[in-house]
């Protein structure tokens, strides 16, 4: 008798890329190869964009990273052994920190580490470093949003609703987002509803918009208490919802008041019957949203302008309502889960401020050490990459699922501050632009090749779950932390290194916190459960909890604050020098520094260079043609692309993607000048200017 076929071997689990998290089935292995289906899962309902059908081609990268790599003394990386490596890193850590205090070493984190990956960051920087240098690079996607929902709201969760509850709307104001591009399967969820787009570029999602709104780049604030001041006058407010379930109304419409429409429209370029338009669709809707995104955010006054929406949102009485709301479209594939337990230069698990005595109490308790013992707030993102190598700086440096050299402002300026460091560690899959200047370089899993948890954009925990066992040389950012911390003389037991047994830890240290997943474990996770923070550990088990606010804020209070904001402008005006504004974003075929994505052949051959955007008229006037290669300038530097028409581009403006690398880095012109509450920089808007370049030029 035959034996029977083999089964081939599959998992449940979740797309690599975006905050969205569509679910996936995988199969395959390495000899057959990876194929992914989607699963009928709420956010993705059987569908996939370009990158989600293409994820597993990332697996087969042709230069996966499969051994340690440590640059000898000709500059060349060369193959060494794990215990080599580890034994060089922590000698030099150890070295550094016994001349020049804790704070001479630094980490640095990525939105698109599980959980407990997260989790094991902060600890392992706060403990076996002693260091306060700490931040990760969601700092430059969601931050500005988070700091102003957790002022309006007590709590920072993106979407506080199930993302499925978007189906239901009559009307959504989309601010600063392209989610056709960014997003592709959330745009099922719009079908039915009529869009309003705050975009200065005719987006693929404008382009689905019953009302586009046009701003010129650094005016959405502006923009934003022009609809408040609308709302107010016309008498479009939920009055009841605002005496009952708020604070700080009157302020914020005093400053509302100031901004006109036709104030607004000299300053934005916004016409004011389409003002007035996008306020009544709003107040007319039983069922609205207002969701904001980068473009709202990555701006010097982005805190400010995410309040201002929020205000908005409050005014016509949406947050909590059960007939509307408000959020932040997350960006990164854990950008919720990795901004809440720890690896952030001012929080501990649970989403914990670091400076609250209570907290670090808990989270010390958990972990057997003296609350005393825990370093305070450091340095945010941009501060802490600024200060590598510098008097009173970090002069070494571990990086762990992030790309700097490509993805932060002013790039070659944090090239050059990489490059100053005594000691550059670099744990990835695949040698991005930072792992080759690294001098220790860590080969780390993928995402098919480990277990863990990650959150999604509705605070929503899910399981990744692994088909492939990782190549023989290759370990899991869990056991580099193990490794390294005992090597620095902390207890093997304090730095677990399966999943399970790191996410039962985060359970007790992010128990009574705002983001307090205490009730959450993977038998439940494992049995399909939809588990929401917060979800504290009750008898009997508690529901988890999909939509926040219905009875009331988190605030001691109950109620929701007003933000008092006022529009002041970017850091950076156009001059005779500089006289058009530069833009930057994501295109369709692409995400984040691209590191993955340009490695995928269908991707790279959608999408192989970045292109800039431009009018015709712009390009006339600049004497560059189509298809010819061009450069963009800012006071920071200059990156090289070809030009692309588009006539539905605003003529004092040019957008430019950020996936590229080198001379077509976007992010080598891009300002970092800082929000002053959130930390983020300035990447929506720089003054530059635009020159026609030889053919001959690389």
């Amino acid at each position: 008798m035959s034996e029977p076929p083999a089964r081939t071997p599959h998992v449940e689990t979740h797309c690599p890329y975006c905050a969205l998290q569509c679910g996936t089935r995988l199969s395959g292995d390495r000899d057959m190869g990876v194929t992914v289906r989607p699963a009928e899962f709420p956010t993705n309902r059987g569908r996939l964009c370009q990158k989600g059908w293409t994820a597993p081609d990332v697996l087969a990268a042709a230069d996966r990273l499969t051994v340690p790599l440590v640059r000898a003394p000709d500059g060349n990386l060369t193959e060494t052994t794990w215990d080599r490596a580890l034994d060089t890193v922590a000698g030099r850590l150890r070295e550094l920190r016994t001349r020049y205090g804790p704070d001479t070493v630094a980490a640095f984190g990525g939105g698109g580490l599980t959980n407990e990956k997260a989790y094991l960051l902060g600890k392992f920087a706060r403990l076996a470093l002693g260091t306060s240098q700490i931040d990760y690079n969601g700092r430059f996607c969601m931050a500005s949003a988070a700091a102003a929902g957790k002022a309006a709201f007590g709590v920072d969760r993106g979407l506080p609703f199930p993302v499925t509850d978007l189906a239901a709307a009559d009307t959504v104001l989309l601010a600063g987002a392209n989610v056709a591009e960014t997003m592709p399967p959330l745009m099922q969820h719009l079908d039915t509803a009529e869009l309003i787009v705050i975009d200065p570029r005719h987006t693929p999602t404008a382009q689905r918009a019953k009302l586009h709104l046009q701003p010129a780049p650094g005016t959405d604030l502006a923009l934003a208490l022009g609809l408040l001041h609308i709302t107010v006058v016309d008498g479009l407010t939920d009055a009841e919802y605002i005496r009952r379930r708020t604070h700080g109304f009157a302020s914020a419409v005093r400053q509302a008041m100031a901004w006109w429409p036709e104030r607004v429209e000299a300053v934005t370029g916004v016409p004011a019957s389409t003002q007035r338009a996008a306020a009544r669709m709003l107040a007319a809707a039983r069922n609205a949203y207002i969701l904001t995104g980068r473009g709202v955010e990555q701006n010097s006054q982005g805190t400010d302008t995410a309040a201002a929406f929020i205000n908005l949102a409050l005014a016509l009485g949406l947050p909590g309502s059960g007939h509307g709301g408000y959020g932040c479209l997350t960006g990164q594939g854990n950008g919720q889960g990795g901004r809440e337990h720890g690896q952030k230069a001012d929080q501990l698990p649970g989403y914990r401020s670091l400076t609250d005595p209570e907290a670090r109490a808990h989270v010390a308790g958990v972990w057997g050490v003296p609350p005393e013992s825990l370093p305070g707030p450091g340095r945010t993102a941009y501060e802490l990459l600024d200060s590598l190598g510098r008097d009173q700086g970090p002069r070494a440096l571990l990086i762990f699922g992030s790309n700097p050299v490509v993805s932060a402002p002013n790039a070659a300026h944090v090239a050059e501050r990489l490059a100053s460091l005594d000691l550059l560690v670099v744990a990835d899959f695949v040698p991005s632009e930072t792992a080759r200047t690294a001098d220790v370089v860590l080969p780390v899993t993928q995402w098919a090749e480990e277990e863990g948890t990650l959150t999604s954009l509705e605070g929503r925990v899910l399981r990744r779950r692994a088909l492939l066992t990782p190549p023989p040389h290759v370990r899991t950012d869990l056991e580099v932390l193990h490794g390294l911390a005992v090597r620095l003389g902390e207890p093997p037991h304090r730095y677990p290194t399966a999943p399970r047994d790191v996410f039962d830890e985060l359970r007790a240290a992010s128990r009574g916190g705002p983001a307090d997943y205490s009730g959450i474990n993977y038998r439940r996770l494992d049995a399909g459960e939809a588990l929401h923070w917060p979800c504290p550990a009750t008898e009997p088990a508690h529901p988890g909890t999909p939509r926040l606010f219905l009875e009331r804020f988190t605030h001691p209070d109950g109620r929701a604050r007003f933000a008092e904001v006022d529009h002041r402008g970017p850091a950076e005006a156009v001059s005779a020098a500089y006289p058009l504004h530069a833009t930057t974003g994501r295109v369709l075929a692409h995400y984040q520094s691209g590191a993955q994505t340009r490695r995928v052949a269908e991707l790279h051959g959608a999408a192989p260079e970045p292109l800039i955007s431009v009018h015709p008229d712009t390009a006339a006037r600049a004497g560059v043609a189509g298809r010819a290669l061009a450069r963009v300038t800012s006071a920071r530097g200059s990156m090289t692309a070809r030009i692309q028409l588009d006539p539905t581009m605003r003529p004092d403006t040019l957008f430019i993607p950020f996936h590229f690398p080198g001379d077509g880095s976007a992010n080598l012109f891009t300002n970092p000048a800082l929000d002053p509450r959130s930390g983020m920089p300035e990447f929506k808007l720089s003054a530059v200017r635009l020159e026609p370049l030889p053919e001959a030029t690389p």
